[in-house]
């Protein structure tokens, strides 16, 4: 049961502490769209997005009016492109990421993420194309993100995947220079990349997911951090308590979001995935949070260094 004090609490995460829904992805398998005939896939592709996503963003507006919570994006998540484009005969598959980027206009969405490869053991022609075409992809398009999966625990790191991968940031930082460069911040670079990530620009909807799914981020690094002032100088296990409390607090907010997107839409709900991602918002920041736990600075440019010599240390000791 939820008592007033709760409710209270929320509303001031909310208008104080930058709290807010950070995404509802709708995820849609597209592997039902392969076809021989590049043309038909297309086609095949941005019918099945603009009939299941159609009502995406009104939906994810009237939840945003009705309940007060702030909902910054509205997203969609599709099958790597590389399974898809795989079956059809082309030898360029930027096509195929022309037909997402009219579907997510076409729907009004934020970001359309799934033009992406999972190469971590090895690639088939058809992820060679995709990365091929990544560059031209990102340049000609506005919505789409791309990604490609490098590395996994089990399998290790593809490092010829690597090597292509940079060559391929470069080309794509050259290809959308009069955008500042901003292909390549629309691409992602993984190792162990889930196949449920709402988050872009590394959102793909797994093979081992539903036909469609929603799944909700939640952001609330200026929650936390609030959180941890209240208990600056406590012990350790208070520390950490309140962060684990006050993660659940966030996370139940998603779930209430994404539970009622998943009734209206028909759809089943997937997860609620908690993101520290910082806003532009002073205080909203993963780094105020590290500085709030005993962390003198962090930001600096040493700061990521002395964090790899404190985890090599450790490992060696």
């Amino acid at each position: 049961m939820i008592n007033a004090n709760e409710i209270f609490d929320t509303i001031h995460m909310i208008d104080q502490q930058h709290l807010d829904v950070r995404t509802i992805t709708m995820g849609i398998s597209l592997l039902d769209c392969a076809d021989s005939d590049p043309n038909a896939a297309c086609r095949k592709i941005y019918d099945k997005i603009t009939r299941q996503a159609e009502h995406l963003v009104a939906t994810g507006e009237a939840i945003e009016r009705e309940f007060g919570i702030p909902i910054v994006n509205k997203r969609i998540s599709v099958t790597p492109m590389a399974l898809v484009a795989g079956a059809s005969e082309t030898n360029s598959y930027v096509p195929f990421a022309v037909a997402l980027d009219s579907a997510a206009k076409a729907v009004g969405v934020n970001f359309i993420g799934g033009f992406s490869a999972l190469v971590q053991k090895g690639a088939t022609k058809a992820d060679r194309k995709l990365i091929a075409a990544i560059p031209e992809a990102l340049a000609r398009t506005d919505l789409v993100c791309a990604s490609v999966n490098v590395g996994s625990t089990k399998a290790g790191i593809n490092m010829n995947a690597v090597g292509v991968m940079g060559r391929t940031i470069k080309e794509c930082a050259e290809l959308t220079a009069d955008k500042g460069g901003f292909g390549c911040a629309k691409l992602v670079v993984f190792c162990n990349a889930v196949e449920d990530n709402p988050f872009m620009a590394g959102a793909f909807h797994g093979v081992g997911e539903a036909e469609k799914v929603i799944n909700v981020g939640v952001s609330g690094p200026g929650v936390v951090c609030t959180a941890l002032k209240a208990v600056k100088g406590q012990p350790f296990d208070v520390v950490a308590e309140t962060v684990k409390k006050t993660a659940f607090r966030v996370t139940r907010m998603g779930q209430l979001v994404a539970q009622e997107a998943s009734r209206r839409l028909d759809t089943p709900f997937g997860i609620v995935d908690l993101s520290l991602a910082p806003t532009p918002a002073i205080g909203d920041s993963v780094a105020r949070i590290l500085e709030e736990m005993g962390l003198g600075v962090c930001g600096t440019h040493g700061t990521t260094a002395a964090l790899a010599l404190l985890n090599d240390a450790v490992k060696k000791g």
